[in-house]
């Protein structure tokens, strides 16, 4: 049986990372496994064929169970099954989150997550193509450009918020998030910028690095309570892997609690009904889901505005605090786009425009379980979005927003007819109804296995399980609290900061069995 020193399952956003930093010791072996294929499918590097990429075969596909909020609809849970992850088939808006996002991981207990923490991450990923600053990088893999060929429609929607007394913000993660602005996409030449493109398609000649895609895991193996290795499927044959240091479990915020809960760590009672031996019982196992809810406007448009190929078909933004907002963070995130998407699934088409409004903060948590005690069956996930009455007033003012967007003049000469809601939807109630039909993910699943000293805890704050040896998490699920944005950035820093708690750990090792004189 082939041993590695370490072994990371999942090529996603942080998984790229942490094998690309481990590996930059040539001493340190690395098996990544993939479950996807690797990234060949032409429109995953075509920015504007971002939307074909949604269902489709690198793609998990995943569904909620039916929730009872939003009529027993089941919500699209869409993940990445292919190298990159989610990475691969997301919008790259490149968004890391306002700082008191991670000034909070701190006070729940996470020394050294602070964002004079994590700052350094972020910018050690970063090659900003504005260049060097106080917040941001020139020196890393992953390139942040801004739009190459906007649409006019989106300018005009900045000029829309500004005439409303919203500030102009050229940098959603510079001096301050709050304002309006174009997004910077994760694009180097045209192309997206994943990150197995940025992170690990450049490293692949490493010997000391094994890729193996269509690789999916099946369990952990455990001696006593040490994680000793991986049995994984390939090409229909099990194969078992032995590591010499540590397995890092990089699956996301659905697929990591399910391999851990399908290796014994999780609520006892929960793995016991699936007839799954415990080896740990950590009751936060798939608990403290949240993920970003979200409801269109749409306009027709009555002149063409089709958005070119270099384009994320999601060009502008807007961060404001809600009325009932107290805290230091923005509490609403709002989208424009220069075509029409509407959920389900975010079909796009050319003919209108569509302003958009999510949920940064919120009060609905779900959960993930296990369908099955069988590793092919796909994970229980509920939501339960819009739980909460004061969540669903903020989305009715925010629709009421847009449409003010869209009636004010920067918009004249581009706007026709509203398409959805439509002008016959005016009530409270009614604006209600259709959020509650219509809505529909921006698909940030995190915090699932998260990270903290309280009982519902699944890591610590160097990410290692609880419970057992040898095993971290690294990956959006050990977020304790969602951040204030898209999640792909934070996810890569995860795992820039997780390496070097892992290297760190190591050398400590080292010098610790080393000995102190000659024998």
């Amino acid at each position: 049986m082939t041993n590695y020193d370490y072994i990371v399952i999942g090529a996603g956003s942080a998984g790229c990372v942490v094998a690309n930093r481990l590996t930059e010791d040539c001493d340190t072996t690395v098996l990544l496994l993939e479950a996807g294929n690797p990234d060949t499918k032409p429109e995953i590097q075509i920015p504007a064929q971002c939307f074909s990429l949604i269902g489709s075969e690198v793609d998990w596909g995943y569904f909620s169970e039916p929730e009872p909020y939003l009529k027993g609809r089941k919500m699209f849970c869409s993940r990445g099954k292919v190298l990159g992850g989610s990475s691969s088939i997301n919008f790259m808006m490149y968004v890391r989150g306002n700082p008191h996002d991670y000034d909070r991981w701190q006070e729940l207990g996470n020394p050294g997550w602070s964002y004079f923490d994590v700052l350094p991450y972020f910018k050690k990923s970063e090659y900003q193509q504005r260049g060097a600053s106080e917040f941001h990088g020139v020196d890393g893999e992953l390139s942040v450009t801004d739009l190459i060929s906007p649409a006019v429609v989106s300018q005009r929607f900045v000029d829309a918020c500004v005439s409303m007394g919203y500030s102009y913000n050229p940098d959603f993660n510079g001096v301050q998030q709050e304002g309006v602005g174009l997004y910077q996409l994760t694009v180097k030449d045209g192309k997206r910028h994943s990150a197995a493109s940025a992170f690990l398609l450049p490293i692949l000649h490493r010997l000391n690095l094994t890729v193996t895609t269509g690789a999916l895991v099946t369990r952990l193996l455990f001696e006593d309570t040490r994680c000793v290795g991986v049995e994984y499927l390939h090409e229909s044959t099990l194969h078992q892997v032995r590591v010499n240091q540590e397995v890092i479990l990089s699956a996301g915020a659905f697929d990591s609690p399910k391999l851990l809960m399908l290796s014994g760590i999780g609520t006892a009672e929960h793995l016991q009904a699936m007839g799954i031996s415990v080896v740990a019982d950590l009751p936060g196992v798939g608990q403290n889901l949240q993920d970003h809810i979200l409801t269109s406007v749409v306009q027709e448009v009555t002149q063409d505005i089709h958005p070119a190929i270099t384009s994320n078909g999601v060009e502008a933004g807007l961060f404001l605090h809600s009325k009932e907002n107290v805290e230091a963070a923005p509490d609403l995130q709002f989208f424009f786009g220069p075509i029409q998407f509407l959920s389900p699934g975010y079909t796009p088409a050319d003919f209108g425009f569509t302003g958009a409004v999510s949920l940064t903060r919120f009060q609905n948590i779900g959960s993930v379980n296990l369908r099955s005690p069988h590793p092919k069956d796909p994970p229980s996930i509920r939501m339960n979005y819009l739980q909460s009455q004061a969540d669903v007033q903020k989305l009715v003012e925010g629709v009421k927003l847009m449409r003010q967007l869209f009636q004010t003049s920067a918009f004249d000469n581009f706007h026709g007819e509203e398409i959805a809601p439509g002008s016959h939807v005016q009530s409270d109630a009614a604006l209600e109804a259709y959020i509650r039909d219509t809505c529909s993910t921006v698909w940030h699943p995190v915090g699932t296995c998260k990270m903290g000293i309280d009982r519902m805890a699944v890591v610590d704050p160097e990410l290692r399980v609880y419970g057992v040896e040898g095993l971290r998490v690294v990956d959006a699920s050990i977020m304790p609290t969602i951040v204030t944005g898209n999640t792909n950035a934070p996810t890569i820093m995860i795992g820039e900061k997780a390496a070097d708690l892992i290297k760190v750990e190591r050398t400590s090792q080292s010098i610790a069995n080393k000995p102190l004189y000659a024998v």
